[in-house]
């Protein structure tokens, strides 16, 4: 009986309407004192207000299940997007409610305003989506849903809990890896701004023998076809298939600075996840490699089926760490590993020339054996600086400095450019469009 009337209490909400009552109550009786001819009628309105009180209780208590409430979530949450959770409400009573919803999500998101308002006929059910962005991988922890429920008299609230206690972890972009797998399997990748290259000749690996039509090539024309079919008749080629493609992620110190939430290792692991993909669909072999002090995780160049969610889940886990990159050991590692030549995209970041003249002897070597490709990022907030109209002193040297580092970027792209080195510099938030464009170009005009 005991805990009968506890629960009763804990999920027994007084409204702002039952106060609203209870002040001209108050206000009835004081204006009694100096107007008798009230006579009763304060009275008869208090007791009229403590009727509806109980009448409005027992529509509310009257079941045991008056709503159902339920979480609809993915399996698993995508780094970096927007993605789509729902509630799904139904309402049990015989009449109208009006409802507020609280959805327990995880402390990592520092929302303390998902309320939503419904209003439901009875018998009536409805879905409320909404969306949460996560800014980093991991586990996420919901707690339950609340459903606090208004009968039309509005003078209490009766609060259901329903325990949808769940842990969702949060893996690298891969909603933006199946945006970019639909544009590249049906062909429309330039409508999202990948550039369309310019073959230089074509590659040597044969695919077919067909029927010659104007606009093809006459030096691809098959004379031995030509004369023992009687029609003119041409070689077809295709795209060199099964080259390497790795991706080297820096784990170390100077990729953990933050950009709209997401660090910059964040932003190569979606980058990395989305190359490896497209490189797939283009049937070559993708491979990982992740590096800071000491060596991460290293996955072989494959193109089996399994071989990207291998390497989503190595990502997964993948963190910053706190100390210098070690160039020796990636560079030992990429010649023990890497058996022929192969495109190595190695994400990392450069604030000033001296941090670039410490890798360098090691790209050099790196160069010599593989296609290297440097992608590293561009400071918008000190771009942002730069380009602020400067009040006073301050405003001026302030300025200054943010010129200065923004203009070291582009020198380095230049050193690294003289040494045969290519390189991309890249805001975080192009960082994969512009990873793949350069990816294609490269394949393009066959240089791995």
């Amino acid at each position: 009986m005991k805990n009968i009337y506890s629960l009763f209490y804990k999920n027994l909400f007084l409204t702002n309407r039952l106060f609203a009552g209870l002040g001209a109550c108050s206000i009835f009786f004081l204006l009694s004192f100096f107007f008798p001819w009230l006579g009763v009628l304060p009275e008869l309105f208090f007791w009229i207000l403590i009727f509806l009180f109980i009448a409005d209780a027992f529509l509310l208590y009257q079941t045991s299940k008056g709503v159902f409430a339920k979480r609809h979530a993915p399996e698993r949450l995508s780094n970096g997007d927007d993605n789509e959770l729902g509630i799904y409400i139904e309402n049990l009573y015989p009449f109208n409610v009006d409802m507020g919803i609280i959805d327990e999500i995880p402390f990592q998101f520092q929302k303390r305003d998902i309320w939503f308002k419904t209003s439901l006929k009875p018998h009536q059910h409805k879905l409320i989506n909404y969306l949460l962005r996560p800014t980093k991988r991991g586990e996420y922890e919901f707690g339950d849903i609340r459903v606090y429920v208004k009968s039309p008299l509005g003078l209490i609230r009766r609060r259901y809990n329903f325990s949808q206690a769940e842990t969702l972890p949060v893996y690298p972009s891969f909603l933006q890896m199946r945006k970019y797998e639909l544009m590249a399997i049906s062909n429309r990748l330039t409508e999202i701004g990948i550039k369309k290259i310019r073959r230089l000749g074509h590659s040597l690996e044969f695919e077919q023998v067909k029927n010659y039509i104007a606009g093809d090539d006459y030096r691809t024309i098959n004379w031995k076809a030509t004369a023992r079919r009687g029609d003119l008749m041409t070689n077809i080629y295709t795209d060199e298939k099964s080259q390497h493609v790795y991706c080297v992620i820096d784990k170390s110190r100077s990729m953990k600075m933050p950009f709209e939430g997401l660090s910059l290792l964040d932003y190569a692991i979606n980058a990395s996840l989305v190359l490896s993909n497209v490189a797939l669909l283009k049937e070559d072999k993708a491979g990982l490699i992740t590096i800071a002090e000491k060596l991460g995780s290293v996955v072989a160049a494959d193109r089996r089926p399994v071989q990207l969610n291998k390497i989503m889940e190595v990502l997964y886990k993948e963190k910053t760490r706190y100390l210098e990159t070690n160039m020796e050991l990636l560079y030992s590692t990429i010649r023990n590993v890497l058996k022929q030549r192969s495109l190595v995209v190695f994400f990392t970041n450069f604030e000033s020339m001296s941090a670039l003249e410490r890798q360098l002897p090691f790209l050099k070597r790196i160069s010599r054996f593989h296609l290297l490709l440097v992608v590293f990022f561009e400071n918008t907030e000190l771009k942002k600086l730069s380009e602020q109209p400067a009040g006073n002193v301050e405003d001026i040297y302030i300025k200054t400095i943010a010129e200065k580092f923004a203009y070291d970027k582009k020198l380095i792209v230049k050193e690294l450019a003289k040494h045969g080195i290519q390189s991309i510099l890249s805001t975080p938030q192009n960082l994969t469009i512009n990873t793949i464009n350069r990816y294609l170009e490269l394949k393009a005009k066959q240089k791995i």
